[in-house]
């Protein structure tokens, strides 16, 4: 009974949640589990560059001037998938990269399940 009533009140406390609370309690709780991110990065109707295994993108923060202000790039960490094939390979590393604000790029779930 007392689980119950524990597991009631925890989902009225998040009913009763913005939408963006609710947004930001998700968002918490999938970069701690992790997601199967792919980012592709688009140049005249091609996809230039692919990264798996991402994570999550994060929005650089400028550092000076005692004001926190988003930079105009946003950065990650993924394995460049260099044939784009969504797997892998044995010659693909893990690596840090950044997308510019004027580059065209979409995040989204991996179709295939990590490896």
């Amino acid at each position: 009974m007392r689980i119950f009533l524990m597991l009631l009140v925890s989902v009225v406390i998040f009913w009763s949640c913005t939408q963006e609370t609710q947004n930001k309690i998700s968002r918490s709780i999938q970069n701690w589990t992790g997601t199967n991110g792919v980012v592709d990065v688009i140049s005249d109707g091609k996809i230039m560059y692919r990264w798996v295994q991402v994570d999550k993108l994060s929005t650089a923060m400028s550092t000076g001037s005692g004001a926190k202000e988003s930079r105009a790039y946003r950065y990650g960490y993924g394995v460049m998938d260099l044939n784009q094939n969504f797997i892998v390979d044995e010659n693909e590393k893990k690596v840090y990269f950044e997308v510019g604000d004027f580059a065209t790029y979409v995040f989204y779930e991996s179709p295939f399940p990590a490896q």
